[in-house]
């Protein structure tokens, strides 16, 4: 075999990938005649000439930009939530372009709508289907040793070790692990009972990959390997093989780190907020339906608990204290009185249990924490979330973010009136700076994991059992 028939690309997935698009065209059809069957307007489905061009222009249109958006590609690496992602954006463009066929032939009054909108919501629907049916039977097939390919780590580094790890753990992808390469293997730091082989150099890893014996590279090798990493990438470009290259950015303890680019030029977000976009419009959605679903129930207890905190003790109703909130800045949380002080100042002590300040009626209110009720007009302001790391004093604030590594990290996203660390047991006085860790890295925690459904588990978990807790007084 030449060196040059050793540069093309071996069509590894080129008879699946067109399977792929034979189903994809069929289900569009199926999703289509389904709609026409079933809802009044649809004439003689697709038998009519008008939905037959309607169907084989969506099929030509969709397995277009399908294509440009690789679609049909292998998805080995590529989550389900992903190529769903890429499937609606896909189907989305392909209904935009049939509508402006349409309107432009000015055959848009001989269509159904009914029958358009139910296969518009339909088809995309069969097709994240299909697309989850085919990943379970590719997961079972690679579990079983068919369907695989080879894979090397470049790499025998701790960080190495835990990629080729990861890869061990998932047979589903397929992944058949031939060992690491690595010019320095007899000098770094390997686990002694690592089970993955050291296969060879790099120079054994170009010469494998060239004669086609290595499906894909990942590079895992230490940031500071810059040169040997660009050498190693220029020598691979005349093989066949898939290169990655893994770099080990949790050396930066990375928060909600993306992907992203400024104009061709790649940047990786090492501390970010997770409310950017889509989600935030989500996470601003929850707050404002909940909050005004609660204060509607709340509305007479609250009136009721106001009442007696007027007649209990002398000062106003309401209690406004200074917080850090989003990005740092200085917002005020409303809260019941339950003290006879309204202390905000630069020096506020924490209440200690027995704490003298606290009066009889303000003490049930810290205790069942229904003296934080006032919070949910903070939401519907903007200042708070429901879900979300529980603002501390601002002079809590200044003495422990020199002690806390992280600390401000917390303020990434709106403080919450219920949060993953009061969930998790670490709340009230935090009387040792251990306390105080453990509760910021629950916070960072719930900043790196956010999701709508760990906001809801959060929720319900403090309605269940987070209203009473020994550490609230």
């Amino acid at each position: 075999m030449s060196k040059h028939t050793l540069g093309l690309i071996r069509p590894h997935g080129t008879k699946f990938a067109f399977v792929q698009r034979l189903l994809d065209a069929a289900l569009i059809l199926l999703g289509l005649q389904l709609a026409l069957l079933t809802l009044p307007g649809g004439g003689g489905g697709l038998a009519s000439l008008n939905y037959s061009l309607a169907a084989g222009w969506s099929v030509l249109v969709f397995l277009t930009v399908a294509d440009a958006r690789h679609l049909y590609a292998s998805t080995r690496l590529e989550s389900l939530p992903a190529e769903a992602r890429g499937v609606l954006a896909a189907w989305g463009v392909t209904l935009a372009i049939l509508v402006a066929l349409a309107f432009a032939s000015k055959t848009s009054a001989t269509y159904s709508r009914q029958a358009v909108l139910c296969w518009a919501a339909l088809a995309p629907l069969l097709l994240i289907a299909k697309r989850y049916l085919v990943r379970r039977v590719l997961a079972a097939l690679r579990s079983a040793g068919r369907n695989t390919r080879t894979l090397a780590v470049v790499g025998r580094t701790e960080f190495g070790t835990e990629v080729a790890a990861k890869i061990r753990d998932m047979p589903a992808l397929g992944l058949k692990l031939v060992g690491f390469y690595d010019d320095r293997a007899c000098r770094r730091d390997a686990p002694a009972a690592d089970p993955v082989p050291a296969a060879g150099t790099l120079a054994d890893l170009v010469q494998a990959a060239r004669a086609g014996a290595i499906d894909y590279v990942y590079i895992a090798l230490p940031l500071r390997a810059e040169a040997r990493i660009s050498d190693l990438i220029a020598k691979l470009a005349d093989t066949t093989a898939s290169v990655y290259y893994v770099p080990n950015f949790f050396v930066f303890d990375l928060m909600h780190g993306e992907l992203s680019s400024l104009d061709g030029i790649p940047l990786v977000s090492v501390y970010e907020t997770p409310f950017y976009g889509v989600d935030g419009w989500v996470k601003r959605l929850e707050d404002v339906l909940l909050a005004s679903v609660i204060l509607a129930v709340i509305a007479l207890p609250m009136l009721v608990i106001a009442a007696g905190v007027k007649i209990t003790s002398p000062g106003p109703v309401l209690f406004r204290q200074r917080r850090y909130g989003l990005n740092g800045k200085l917002v005020e949380v409303w809260k019941f009185r339950s003290m006879s002080v309204c202390e905000d100042g630069d020096k506020v002590p924490q209440a200690r249990r027995g704490d003298a300040r606290v009066t009889p009626f303000g003490a049930f209110l810290r205790r069942t924490s229904l003296d934080e009720l006032p919070q949910f007009f903070n939401v519907l302001q903007g200042s708070m979330s429901i879900v979300g790391p529980r603002p501390h004093a601002v002079a809590h604030n200044e003495h422990y973010r020199a002690l806390v590594h992280g600390y401000m990290l917390r303020h990434k996203v709106k403080p919450g009136i219920t949060g993953w660390a009061q969930i998790n047991g670490w709340r009230g006085e935090t009387d040792t700076l251990e306390k105080m860790a453990m509760r910021v890295q629950h916070d960072l925690d719930y900043v790196r994991r956010w999701s709508l459904l760990l906001d809801l588990k959060i929720i319900l978990r403090t309605i269940r059992s987070g209203f009473t807790s020994p550490q609230a007084y």
